[in-house]
């Protein structure tokens, strides 16, 4: 496992905090947010290239509330949250080199748009590995220390489609389901011991990633309406918003916190009518792009679009000009790579 460690480390006397999943997007503003606040924040991604750029917008101030250099700091650690063995020693590494750790948080996910018929259990399966087997490796790695210690913060992105199926996202909302189920767990069991466990239910946020989605039936038509609902106010919220409310709900040990007021009405009509709440969703399903295979797969593989080929093939100047604050938030929160314009 290599480190990049950027210039402004805190010595060993401020908290700890890791992130799973920190390299962009809302991953990335999450741990700007906590570095901002004076955090040593130890935050882990697949890509080393991604994470050195995440570092160095941290550590310039570029990203999160503040201009110029943070009050902590942000080392970048390579490490896959589904591979349980080198989540576990990764946060066994965290604890040796900064002697304690106070929060941890999940953040990493992909996200997989289309419909059931494109789908293949590979599909599902990469969802539940990283949205649900991840936060289950980090939860139990960092507990140990956790209780040791007799304080701790949690938090788990979850999303809107963890507490309502949402139609084009099932694989998606099938792990999230797992997330959500997972944190409103711990907190009952962790009651009394002085650690805590955030559900994060945030919906559509502007932090750019559309341009990695994953997109696995008609990938230009489900780009159309994925881009801009990611991108326009009202329906979206700005990413540095979410991350300074996930960032508050996490470290006062909140039991849940709700990002956008779609999430929040979403949530209680689908508890209050949920009949009438998946008639509704039927529709809306309905409406939508079908895909070009007859049925789903069981096929182990995940063929998909990401969505910054999606756009070119899609090629349409109204979709462009509807998702430009997405495309801004892209640019400043590291979603862009060669890898993405490659379309990888």
């Amino acid at each position: 496992m290599t480190t990049h460690i950027a210039r402004t480390q805190a010595g060993r006397d401020g908290p700890c905090a890791v992130v799973a999943g920190a390299s962009r997007g809302l991953g990335l503003l999450v741990s700007a947010e906590l570095a901002a606040r004076g955090y040593r924040v130890r935050g882990c991604a697949r890509d080393r290239a991604e994470l050195d750029r995440a570092a160095r917008l941290i550590e310039d101030g570029l990203v999160g509330p503040t201009s110029g250099p943070v009050a902590g700091s942000f080392v970048g650690d390579v490490c896959d949250v589904t591979d349980a063995p080198a989540v576990e020693a990764w946060v066994e590494q965290v604890g040796r080199d900064e002697g304690r750790i106070d929060v941890a948080i999940h953040v990493a996910g992909i996200i997989q748009v289309g419909p059931v018929e494109s789908t293949t259990l590979g599909h599902f399966r990469a969802a539940v590995e990283t949205m649900l087997m991840g936060p289950v490796h980090l939860c139990l790695a960092a507990l140990p220390t956790m209780l040791a210690a007799g304080s701790g913060r949690i938090g788990v992105v979850s999303s809107v489609g963890g507490v309502v199926s949402v139609p084009h996202l099932l694989p998606y909302s099938v792990a999230k389901f797992g997330a959500a189920a997972l944190t409103e767990g711990l907190r009952s069991e962790l009651a009394d011991t002085g650690v805590t466990s955030t559900t994060i239910i945030p919906g559509l946020m502007r932090t750019g990633g559309h341009v990695n989605a994953q997109f696995v039936g008609d990938a230009p038509r489900d780009y159309a309406w994925f881009a801009p609902g990611a991108s326009l106010p009202g329906l979206s919220v700005s990413g540095p918003r979410a991350a300074r409310r996930i960032v508050d709900a996490v470290l006062a040990g909140r039991a849940q916190v709700e990002l956008t007021p779609l999430t929040w009405v979403g949530r209680r009509v689908h508890g209050v009518a949920p009949g009438a709440t998946s008639r509704l969703l039927g529709l809306v399903a309905r409406a939508l792009p079908r895909g070009a295979r007859t049925g789903p797969s069981m096929s182990r593989e995940t063929p998909h679009v990401v969505g910054a080929r999606a756009r070119a093939e899609l090629g349409s100047k109204v979709v462009d000009a509807l998702s430009v604050l997405g495309d801004r938030a892209a640019r400043r929160h590291n979603e862009l790579s060669d890898r993405t314009d490659r379309g990888d």
